[in-house]
């Protein structure tokens, strides 16, 4: 019999139940406190806050687990290393949060045995939830008893694909500048919707490829499970599954291997291919007539019945 972890994903929503009211007071306040950490991203009252208190609930309810957050790093729990870890990005989207836009998330989720296993991503601004555990697919809603399971797509070719990411920064930092346009100009759509939301969009098969050149594991942990049980895959660049990189690609599964001929990036065999900065040798068949009429499938995987 599988194993239940029921119990860490009701948690889950509470904690973000108790994230979302701290957030939600102080989003949009005109006396809102803006710092800048060493590496100039911003932090605020609100993300301290809000990990501060997700930690005094997890110190009483898991006292065994060990807890990572971005704003005060790892403190072990009773059982010491390993085990358990909750993994905590306070407000993923904090520009956005800083400049009163909606789109911005706390993101929970829960590792063991080096393996994420729960998940839970609360958007309170935008009046979304998203979750999942191991074993039982992904589900969007407003709580445990209403909800729906979501699938990612059935696109399979990049032309008829949607990308989003977060920005275009980034990108030449890791000499992939030129890839990642040319990725953007094969497929059919691209919007940079940005942060967590670009990988629940992807669960939910609105979009078909995620992507971003530089992140932490805070900021891909809790979207790595809802992905992966939605029926896509979220590797890093150098195809190491899980958030487990610094950089994160995230796609419905059918693309992965196309997207990855763009963007993929293996350290231990020297440096990137230059060929992956160029457009794929498709040449046009000249005995081909043109097809003038196209059929595009976005309908969504569908959930296995329960038996």
């Amino acid at each position: 019999m599988a194993h239940s972890y029921n119990d860490d994903l009701r948690l889950a929503h509470v904690l973000a139940d108790n994230a979302d009211s701290l957030s939600m007071d102080r989003f949009g306040a005109i006396d809102l406190q803006v710092d800048t950490k060493p590496d100039m991203t911003y932090v605020t009252e609100s993300d301290q806050a809000v990990e501060a208190a997700i930690r005094r609930t997890l110190k009483s309810a898991r006292t065994r687990d060990i807890v990572l957050g971005e704003e005060s790093g790892e403190v072990e729990g009773t059982s010491g290393p390993g085990g358990r870890r909750w993994i905590v990005d306070p407000i993923d989207g904090m520009s956005n949060f800083v400049r009163g836009v909606p789109v911005w998330a706390t993101l929970i989720a829960l590792e063991e045995d080096g393996e994420i296993i729960a998940g839970c991503v609360s958007a309170p601004a935008l009046g979304r939830r998203w979750w999942a555990s191991k074993g039982t697919g992904a589900h969007t809603g407003k709580s445990l008893l209403s909800s729906r399971e979501i699938r990612v797509s059935q696109v399979a070719d990049l032309e008829h694909a949607s990308v989003s990411y977060a920005s275009l920064g980034g990108w030449d930092a890791i000499d992939k500048a030129g890839a990642f346009a040319a990725l953007l100009r094969r497929c059919w759509r691209t919007r940079a919707y940005g942060d967590f939301w670009s990988y629940m969009l992807l669960a939910e098969g609105a979009v078909d490829i995620a992507a971003e050149p530089e992140l932490k594991v805070w900021d891909m942990a809790a979207l790595d499970i809802v992905v992966r049980e939605a029926g896509g895959t979220f590797t890093s660049l150098a195809g190491q599954p899980g958030p487990w990189g610094d950089n994160a690609l995230a796609t419905n599964g059918r693309l992965h291997d196309a997207a990855m001929a763009y963007l993929g990036h293996f350290p231990d065999q020297g440096p990137p291919d230059p060929s992956w900065t160029d457009e794929p040798e498709d040449e046009p068949d000249p005995e081909r007539e043109p097809d003038n009429v196209h059929t595009f499938d976005f309908t969504r995987e569908q959930a296995d019945e329960a038996p």
